[in-house]
């Protein structure tokens, strides 16, 4: 098992920044490979960022390239999302997510969802424009 903690969400101004911070306990982190996603109300959850056990690759989709940024201290147990240049259209819950292991493959399955088993609970963050 392992327990995903989110904070640093809040309210900003578009064109601000957050960095959001996903502390983790239970088994060992740096086995895990680890993902950002959000949900914004009536929506699908969507990928933001994901990065693999030892930080050597990460991954983003084009909304977020060259904005967003996904870090990990393995001595620390926390990943990191740094958001700059925010827009309003960023609005909604990021979540963070690790996969269990197993038959996950980081640079396929990256930013499916449903292969990740575990989950924190979310940190709002909210655009003003």
């Amino acid at each position: 098992q392992v327990q995903l903690v989110e904070s640093g969400g809040g309210l900003v101004q578009a064109g601000g920044s957050l960095r959001l911070s996903c502390a983790a306990s239970g088994r060992t982190f740096s086995d895990h490979h680890i993902g950002w996603f959000c949900q914004a109300p009536g929506k699908e959850r969507e990928f933001v960022a994901a990065i693999n056990r030892s930080g050597s690759n990460t991954y983003y989709p084009d909304s977020v390239k060259g904005r967003f940024t996904i870090s990990r201290d393995n001595a620390k147990n926390t990943v990191y999302l740094q958001m700059n240049s925010l827009k309003p259209e960023d609005t909604a819950v990021y979540y963070c997510a690790a996969e269990r292991g197993g038959t996950f493959a980081f640079d396929s399955d990256f930013y499916r969802a449903h292969l990740y088993a575990y989950w924190g609970q979310g940190t709002q963050v909210t655009v003003s424009s």
